[in-house]
């Protein structure tokens, strides 16, 4: 029951224009639409730089330098070397085992360590490591699939895949404050700054 009148409050609260006031419990976050990749750019950089860490843009193309500006990191290039090189030493390891430990054969006086025959298949596994680790870690590193997101509630967010750009400072953010956060948003000159519910 309290739940519902939580709701019901945050429906009812009005603002001034006529917007509706939603609490932190509903809101996911405040979404500035932007014109232009250097109006996001901009506004992704003040951002940081004022302490928001809880924040994602939204684009059309990828723009370079987006992620550092909105302070991400990207994991995956470390992740696939190490997955090769895992690869490409487990083959070695298995291939030597079998050669010279497990179950070594003399054939014709060459060498059990005949390096040059371990290649292709420690090459292979170096490929199909460094490959799927790639594959699932950037599915599952960016939250995919996620069939629904709470910046889906904006009408105006299909443009997000065409022509408009979008910063979105989500309500979990340590230093999110709703007036504040939207004047802030406001003086980066966008398009419009919407409230997104969850």
């Amino acid at each position: 029951m309290r739940m519902r009148y939580d709701w019901e409050l945050s429906i009812c609260l009005m603002g001034f224009m006529g917007r509706v006031i939603m609490t932190n419990d509903s809101l996911h976050g405040l979404a500035a639409e932007f014109e232009t990749d250097a109006g996001l750019m901009r506004a992704a950089e003040q951002a940081y730089a004022l302490g928001y860490r809880k924040m994602d843009g939204y684009t059309p193309f990828p723009i370079e330098g987006l992620g550092k500006a909105l302070g991400k990191t990207n994991r995956i290039p470390l992740l696939v070397l190490l997955a090769g090189i895992l690869g490409g030493c487990s083959a070695y390891f298995m291939e030597w085992f079998a050669s010279v430990i497990s179950y070594p054969l003399n054939i014709g006086g060459r060498p059990l360590h005949s390096w040059p025959a371990f290649i292709p298949i420690t090459f292979e596994l170096t490929v199909l490591g460094a490959s799927l680790t790639a594959f699932f870690c950037s599915l599952g590193l960016s939250g995919l699939p996620q069939p629904y997101h709470p910046m889906f509630n904006l009408p105006e967010f299909e443009r997000a895949s065409q022509d408009r750009f979008f910063l979105c400072i989500e309500a979990a953010d340590p230093q999110f404050d709703t007036p504040r956060t939207r004047s802030f948003l406001e003086s980066l000159d966008p398009l419009t700054v919407k409230e997104v519910a969850k």
